[in-house]
């Protein structure tokens, strides 16, 4: 169910992650996407599994609840994942094969197999982390300081950073929000006859016509009722506002940052020392 997503939620806790600093937890999230893209490897992408299952535990998050996160990108990892398989040729004989109308041929290699499934990884890898570090152990308020305190240098350019800071984590605070509102207006409309699961592709892309009309109204008085108690609380922007919280940055702070920093490292190395073959 949509209202299932965990997505942008932040859910109470008190582990080693939860202590770190948001603007470490930025940082980390920078070079574990890096880590996550520059990997070429099976022993870089094993790495970085093993590192990732470590971070779950140091959460002390539910295997459950990282289940639900990845729940939201299983069907697009499914159409990328084909899409991938099929279009990836190999040097050796293929799996299978399959001439469509004599247009083109469906065929299968080892080599699209293995760039299909660490293709998924890296997605299920991205998402994982993300998630841990910016929004599960993180909350909105400090979120959106320590985006202001690392992009601040922008402001010598005139670059209203609080402000954006402000719109990235209120459009992550109000994910699960929307999707529990579309549950809500899904029910509703099956309540009165409304029918999603059956019939053609163009008969349920029209049945979500009756789905998108609510959500979209109800986005927009949402906004507006945002915009309006922001005003009431005389919202500026940054100028002149202080903080409940100051951040200072701890020893293990930084240990924590160069460890993420030397997997970085490990990756590359892994990748020039131990390739496998595989153009991924």
């Amino acid at each position: 169910m949509l209202k299932d997503i965990t997505l942008g939620q932040y859910l109470p806790g008190d582990s080693f992650l939860y202590r770190l600093d948001p603007r470490v937890k930025i940082g980390a999230t920078i070079l574990s996407l890096v880590a996550y893209f520059s990997a070429r490897s099976l022993y870089a992408f094993g790495l970085l599994t093993l590192l990732t299952a470590l971070l779950v535990f140091l959460s002390g998050i539910s295997f459950r609840v990282i289940l639900r996160a990845i729940r939201p990108v299983v069907a697009v990892l499914l159409i990328m994942g084909i899409l991938v398989l099929f279009t990836t040729k190999g040097a050796g004989e293929p799996y299978f094969s399959l001439s469509v109308f004599s247009l083109f041929d469906l065929e299968i290699y080892p080599e699209g197999i293995a760039r299909a499934v660490l293709f998924s990884l890296r997605i299920v890898l991205l998402v994982v982390s993300t998630c841990l570090f910016l929004t599960y152990t993180t909350t909105p308020t400090s979120l959106t300081d320590a985006l202001a305190s690392v992009l601040s240098p922008l402001t010598i350019l005139r670059v209203p950073v609080y402000d954006f800071a402000m719109m990235m984590t209120i459009a992550l605070r109000f994910i699960p929000t929307l999707a529990e509102e579309t549950d809500k207006i899904m029910s509703a409309q099956k309540a009165r006859g409304a029918d999603f699961s059956s019939g053609s592709l163009i008969r349920r892309a029209r049945a979500l016509i009756p789905i998108l009309i609510p959500l979209f109204a109800s986005s927009f008085r949402r906004a507006g009722e945002l915009a309006t108690a922001m005003e009431c609380r005389c919202y500026r922007g940054g100028a002149g506002r202080t903080k409940l919280r100051v951040f200072r940055l701890r020893v293990w702070d930084l240990l924590f940052l160069f460890l993420c920093g030397a997997i970085l490292a490990s990756v590359f190395l892994l990748n020039t020392w131990l390739p496998t073959g595989i153009s991924l």
